[in-house]
């Protein structure tokens, strides 16, 4: 699990499915920051990981402080699943 800093909104919520620098990820919670202050454009900030690593973020069996972060930019994220059952 690991936290994914998205530059721009490259339209993935929650659930979604992305491709960064050749790994998939599931993202178990985005939150939108710059709509107002802060940045010249959006950021996402996810909590993204594995599909089998989601029980560990219900149960919150993971400190947020302590995850590894990766950045990238909105156009070099490949959505393979927008969020739900809503396939790209």
């Amino acid at each position: 699990m690991k936290r994914l800093i998205i530059h721009g909104d490259p339209g993935v919520r929650k659930d979604g499915v992305v491709v960064v620098d050749g790994e998939e990820y599931t993202l178990f919670q985005v939150t939108r920051n710059g709509d107002w202050h802060g940045p010249d454009r959006v950021q996402l900030w996810c909590i993204a990981g594995e599909p089998d690593e989601k029980e560990a973020f219900e149960k919150q069996e993971y400190i947020p402080h302590f995850l590894d972060v990766e950045t990238a930019d909105a156009d070099d994220v490949e959505v393979k699943k927008r969020a739900g059952d809503l396939a790209v």
